[in-house]
């Protein structure tokens, strides 16, 4: 893997990840403004989300990146099969 398709993977990753964690620690506002949402947080504790992101999406493409490295699946062979077709 490129660093370019290593950029490319992890930013995918890093956003499926955070669509994952937005909904950690939600909690409805107790006070009833006009015109917010009745499900609207107090603190959405996006920096805590971010971080959290970030961690997970680190791990989840250092283990992306060891399979593509390690060949036990081989990418390259299943292009070249589909080509071949």
């Amino acid at each position: 893997m490129n660093w370019v398709s290593g950029v490319v993977v992890y930013v995918i990753t890093w956003w499926v990840v955070l669509f994952a964690v937005l909904p950690w620690r939600v909690t409805p506002t107790s006070q009833k403004v006009e015109g917010a949402m009745a499900g609207a947080p107090d603190n959405p504790h996006i920096l805590y989300k971010v971080l959290w992101t970030t961690i997970i999406s680190t791990v989840v493409f250092l283990g992306i990146y060891a399979l593509v490295a390690s060949n036990l699946i081989s990418f390259q062979d299943m292009a070249d099969q589909l080509g071949r077709e």
